[in-house]
């Protein structure tokens, strides 16, 4: 019986400017991204692609440096991208902030995610400003703080939210200071301010409800 003889697998293409450009586009269809996210996008896909290579028999240094020389190739992608509008990070931090805010976060986190995201110190200012003003028209007089911990608030059914605070009896002593440290302490890790956890929680449960729909409806 013949053995089959296995052929050297031919190591891949390096990608070029047209295929970082079509990942660039199959990501941006799925995903919003910013220029730093595109960026680690794209560097991933070349390391993916050096991986292989390395696999395929290209030696080490041959393929970390085909990758190194790529970073051009990765640059003028991601301008493309910003040039023809696909990526922008003004928009993507202010659409972010709003929708962060709707689910709990508070506007420290928000910080927090932009930053991570690559998003400078000025738009995360400007993003959460805008917010800020949708928000008040919304529910005019409301900071965006409190609308933000009563979201986290209802989820995770603290305070105005929580189901024995709608019961006539409710609960007295030790027992309802517990829970009133528990969810302070709930929201002061979601990094919102003690005055803010203060006035979530002590709201009434009818009011509390409507700024909530009001915070989703904006």
């Amino acid at each position: 019986m013949q053995t089959e003889v296995k052929r050297p697998t031919a190591p891949p293409r390096p990608p070029d400017r047209a295929a970082l450009r079509e990942a660039a586009l199959a990501h941006l269809a799925r995903f919003a991204a910013t220029e730093r996210g595109l960026r680690q996008v794209l560097t991933r896909r070349v390391a993916r692609w050096a991986r292989r290579a390395v696999e395929a028999g290209v030696d080490g240094q041959e393929a970390a440096a085909c990758a190194a020389s790529l970073a051009p190739e990765i640059t003028a992608v991601v301008a493309d991208m910003v040039g023809m509008g696909a990526v922008n990070d003004e928009a993507f931090a202010a659409a972010r902030a709003r929708s962060l805010t709707r689910t709990g976060r508070s506007a420290r986190a928000i910080e927090a995610h932009l930053a991570a995201r690559g998003i400078g110190g000025a738009l995360r200012a400007d993003a959460l400003a805008e917010r800020d003003a949708a928000l008040d028209e919304a529910a005019p007089g409301v900071e965006a703080e409190v609308l933000a911990g009563l979201a986290l608030a209802r989820r995770r059914r603290l305070g105005p939210f929580r189901p024995l605070a709608a019961d006539d009896e409710g609960t007295s002593g030790p027992d309802e200071e517990g829970l009133r440290q528990r969810d302070l302490g709930v929201l002061a890790r979601a990094g919102f301010a003690r005055d803010v956890a203060l006035r979530v929680i002590g709201m009434e449960a009818e009011d509390a409800m409507a700024l909530v729909i009001a915070l989703k409806s904006s």
